[in-house]
C-alpha cells in the first residue's frame, strides 16, 4: 500500500520544512510527498535532498487548484493532504495502513488531531465524528484534512477537489463523498497536528460569499435549519467523548527543532478554538 501526500504551499519554506520532516520519518508504508510551490520555489532547495519528496514549482489558482495539480501526479493507493503548517504524528501510517488493509470496504478515513501554537505548545484537542450530510451543507465542515486519508478510487471516480473554490473547498469535497456514498469511518486515535497562526480565512468576505453559494447548490436537504443540525453534531461528539479534558503527550517538530522531534506534554487539555483574526 503506497502513500501519496500532498502538500499546497506558497512562499512558506519554513512551515515545510516542518511538515517535510513529519512525513520523511514515518515508518510502516512506502510512500511519495508532492509539494505544490505556487510561489518561487526559494527557499526549499534542501527537498533536494529528501528521497521521498517530489517538488513542483507552478503558478496556481489557489489551494484547491494546487491540490487538483497535486493529486494528478500522484502514484499513491491511499492520499493525505497536508497542508505545511500542519504535522502527521509519530506512527500515523502505519496506523492508516493498518485499517485500510483490515477494512476494505472503507474509502475514507478521518482521525482525530491536536492544534498547536505556532512554537509548538499544544492548545486543544480536535476528536472527529463521521460527517453528516444535513451538518456538512447548513453550518460548517466538522472534520479536519491533516487527519484525513481517502483511496485512489475516490479519485478516479472523479471525487476530488474544485479549483473554482478558494476557501470552502474541503467542505464540498466531503459533501460530493457524502452525496456519492462513498463509505467513511473514523478513528478515534490523534494523527496530526495543526498550526493556530492567528488568521481565520473562514470568517472573511471571500468565505461568506461561497458558503451562500455552497448552501445553495446543497439542495433541499442542504436547507435543514442550521441550529438544528449544529445541535445534532454537538450531541453526537459529546457521546464521542469530544469535550473530554485529555492529559497527553506528543513529538512534534518545532521552530526551535526542526530536524528532531520534541516532546510537548499538556495536562487538562481542552477542546476549545482560539479566537481569531478574520481574513478576508
Amino acid at each position: 500500500m503506497f502513500f501519496s501526500i500532498v502538500t499546497p504551499t506558497f512562499k512558506q519554506p519554513e512551515w515545510v520544512r516542518l511538515c517535510a520532516a513529519s512525513v520523511a520519518d514515518q515508518l510502516g508504508a512506502t510512500f511519495e510527498h508532492i509539494i505544490h510551490d505556487g510561489g518561487d520555489g526559494q527557499g526549499l532547495e534542501w527537498l533536494e535532498n529528501m528521497p521521498t519528496a517530489r517538488l513542483f514549482v507552478e503558478r496556481d489558482r489557489g489551494m484547491y487548484d494546487a491540490l487538483t495539480k497535486g493529486i494528478s501526479k500522484a502514484n499513491g493507493d491511499i492520499i493525505g493532504h497536508l497542508n505545511s503548517d500542519e504535522q502527521y504524528l509519530p506512527g500515523t501510517f502505519e496506523i492508516v495502513h493498518g485499517f485500510f488493509a483490515g477494512n476494505p470496504e472503507i474509502e475514507v478515513l478521518f482521525g482525530d488531531a491536536i492544534l498547536i501554537s505556532a512554537d509548538g505548545t499544544p492548545l486543544s484537542y480536535r476528536r472527529i465524528v463521521s460527517p453528516l450530510r444535513s451538518h456538512t451543507a447548513a453550518c460548517h465542515l466538522g472534520t479536519l484534512t491533516c487527519s484525513a486519508f481517502f483511496r485512489r478510487s475516490v479519485v478516479e471516480r472523479g471525487l476530488s477537489y474544485k479549483n473554482e473554490w478558494r476557501v470552502i473547498g474541503d467542505a464540498a469535497l466531503v459533501l460530493s463523498w457524502l452525496d456519492a456514498g462513498i463509505k467513511m469511518a473514523t478513528i478515534h486515535r490523534p494523527l496530526a497536528v495543526f498550526t493556530f497562526t492567528g488568521a481565520n480565512s473562514s470568517m472573511g468576505k471571500t468565505a461568506k460569499e461561497e458558503r451562500k453559494l455552497f448552501r445553495a447548490h446543497g439542495g433541499p436537504q442542504g436547507q435543514i435549519n442550521p441550529a438544528l443540525a449544529a445541535a445534532q453534531h454537538r450531541l453526537r461528539k459529546l457521546l464521542a467523548g469530544a469535550y473530554r479534558r485529555r492529559n497527553l503527550s506528543i513529538e512534534i517538530f518545532t521552530p526551535t527543532s526542526p530536524q528532531r522531534r520534541q516532546r510537548m506534554v499538556a495536562r487538562n487539555l481542552g477542546f476549545g478554538w482560539p479566537k481569531a483574526t478574520t481574513v478576508s
